[in-house]
């Protein structure tokens, strides 16, 4: 049994496919894809939801997941905690740390991830001692709790702007394949994903750069600062793409199972 906690980093936000719940695929479903393969029998839920802070991984999701019995527990959390203000970073690392200890203790190999330093705006570089903080304490819970950690934070393909979506807070679906990989790789699970072989970047010009500036301000920046204004999030909505164990398809993977759900949606 594999349960995957977390945000819209896990939820899968980013690597779109409308057949699938809320929209999106992502890393997640794709490693549980690659376990079904490699030693058929395993089964998958994804509790994941976008924009979630780590007091709602523990309230919403923990327990929960807990009770399903996982041998194998991915989480991430805390990234969206760094991006409000007045955040106490210690006190966030400390809550991180006793679900850690929780996942742990049921006897799940649980993975760990670092955080990316995405290249945003020179406005959100000032978090950059947040992120530094997080991820040193990351490391060093995933050692004193025999985690097994992918450093994100060290993936060098993701320098590639080609690795994040157009709100370049998210992995795009390369972003999200190469990773799955890297998963996959920590847990010693054979897979054939291979990295994007891109042409390199060609320079943008100045007017190309400042285009590129002013729509993603308008696109992403202004609706996420009414939404912090407003007090809403885009997951306030949603539920979990995969809130129940289910029995990932050998062969076709989770669209398979998607599209027999929905047919049997459409008969009832």
């Amino acid at each position: 049994m594999f349960v995957a906690l977390g945000d819209s980093f896990t939820e899968g936000v980013g690597d779109r496919d409308e057949r699938l719940p809320n929209g999106v695929r992502g890393w997640a479903d794709r490693v549980a894809e690659k376990l079904a393969k490699a030693e058929p029998g395993w089964e998958y839920a994804n509790l994941a939801i976008r924009s979630k802070r780590l007091r709602h991984v523990i309230s919403e999701q923990l327990e929960p997941a807990l009770a399903m019995k996982p041998t194998l527990v991915t989480l991430y959390a805390g990234g969206n905690d760094i991006l409000d203000i007045g955040t106490d970073m210690t006190a966030l690392m400390d809550e991180y740390e006793g679900v850690v200890a929780q996942l742990a203790g049921s006897g799940a190999t649980v993975v760990l991830f670092t955080g990316f330093d995405v290249k945003v705006s020179a406005v959100l570089e000032l978090l950059k001692k947040r992120n530094t903080f997080y991820n040193q304490r990351v490391r060093t819970i995933a050692i004193a709790y025999g985690a097994v950690l992918v450093d994100y934070w060290c993936l060098d393909a993701f320098h590639d702007r080609r690795m994040w979506d157009s709100d370049r807070l998210h992995m795009s679906k390369a972003g999200h394949k190469y990773l799955a990989g890297q998963v996959l790789d920590q847990l010693g699970v054979p897979h054939k994903i291979r990295p994007k072989e891109w042409e390199p970047l060609e320079r943008l010009s100045l007017r190309e750069w400042e285009q590129r500036q002013r729509s993603w301000v308008r696109e992403w920046v202004l609706p996420l600062f009414g939404r912090k204004i407003r007090g809403v999030t885009l997951g306030d909505t949603l539920k979990p793409r995969w809130p129940d164990p289910v029995k990932v398809p050998r062969k076709g993977g989770l669209k398979k199972l998607a599209e027999k759900n929905r047919a049997k949606a459409g008969k009832s």
